[in-house]
């Protein structure tokens, strides 16, 4: 696991054939209490007009493969069943019968944890200089809460929250991301990925959020796929990317990076994935809590002067997130380190260096 993403479920080795001779033509995986099933195609040997689908049980969500597949992982499927079926086109003349080297083999599948195994998970360490070893990022009692709460208490903090996304990498570990700017644009931490071909197996999800206060109903989330890198750094720890799908998740809006550093005490709000939760904000509006603040505008995180520091909870999983100013509602730093103060890289430095991109 890279450095700074959260454990949120685990690979299974299975080996399942569907299709023509070889087997059944509909497999059901299912692991009960799993948060996600995620399936691998270790090969897709199917003719042409012949494909695939996983889906949930009820077909509420589903996607559709082809043969170029094969190799590749599938799109998660929410909950703890997915059904992979292979669909085949009518074969009038009745040759399939010899063709019992086709079919499609599952080799590997994720499972998400349940909420009860992701609470046992430790939160990933994060490398900041000069510490070692787990850094707790929730600084006192946490007093983030699921942003549904906030929709009419706070709504401009509820309304920035859409424009984030869950992070899926790999299969297992998640990290947050949210589009920036009005374009095809995402942003993450360097530590989070930093290929493209990481980004190609990176599920991004959008809308997930709890349906209501306090309860484990979700939205159903938009997932799309990363696509492209264009840019990204080690010390000031950000990774620029694009998804495939962008007119799927525009609906959601997106944040601005603040070209100034903000000042000590500018009150804060950071929405966020802790622990692969749904949508929490910490620092909204009504919180008893008062520490979501910045607490050094200048502070060193893998470099002198690169950070900015706050004591606004977070936990694993919330790298990437945005740290936005409830003055300007514009994010003034991007999270990465825990430790209390936990910081994030400056919103100005970043919107400098990316400025050619947005």
């Amino acid at each position: 696991m890279a450095g700074g993403r959260q454990r949120v479920g685990e690979l299974l080795t299975v080996g399942k054939l569907l299709g023509y001779l070889a087997g059944p033509s509909a497999q059901t995986f299912r692991y009960p209490g799993a948060s996600y099933v995620k399936v691998h195609f270790a090969r897709m040997a199917m003719l042409p007009g012949d494909y695939v689908t996983v889906a949930n049980p009820d077909a509420t969500e589903s996607y559709r493969y082809d043969a170029k597949n094969g190799g590749k992982w599938a799109m998660s499927i929410t909950g703890d069943t997915a059904v992979v079926e292979v669909h085949r086109a009518i074969d009038p003349l009745g040759v399939r019968s010899a063709l019992d080297g086709l079919g499609v083999r599952v080799d590997r599948v994720a499972r998400g944890f349940s909420r009860t195994e992701q609470a046992r998970i430790p939160a990933p360490a994060t490398a900041r200089p000069g510490r070692s070893g787990r850094e707790e990022s929730v600084c006192g009692a946490d007093t983030s809460t699921d942003a549904i709460c906030y929709q009419s208490a706070d709504p401009v903090a509820y309304v920035k929250s859409k424009a984030i996304a869950r992070l899926l990498i790999n299969g297992t570990e998640l990290c947050t991301g949210w589009r920036v700017g009005p374009k095809n644009r995402m942003l993450t931490n360097n530590h989070c990925l930093t290929t493209s071909e990481e980004a190609y197996d990176t599920e991004v999800w959008f809308n997930y959020q709890c349906a209501k206060c306090g309860g484990y109903d979700v939205f159903k989330p938009t997932k799309v796929w990363g696509d492209q890198v264009l840019s990204t750094d080690h010390v000031l720890d950000y990774t620029l990317f694009s998804v495939d799908g962008f007119e799927d998740v525009t609906k959601f809006g997106y944040l601005t990076l603040d070209t100034a550093r903000p000042a000590k005490g500018t009150e804060l709000y950071v929405p966020q994935h802790p622990a692969g939760e749904p949508t929490r904000i910490a620092g909204a509006k009504g919180e008893k809590a008062g520490n979501c603040s910045v607490e050094n505008p200048d502070y060193t995180g893998y470099a002198a002067h690169s950070d900015v520091s706050y004591l606004c909870d977070t936990a694993g999983g919330s790298s990437g997130s945005p740290v936005l100013s409830r003055k300007t509602n514009r994010v003034v730093a991007l999270h990465h380190f825990g430790g209390c103060p936990n910081s994030g890289v400056r919103g100005d430095l970043l919107a400098a260096k990316l400025r050619a991109y947005l």
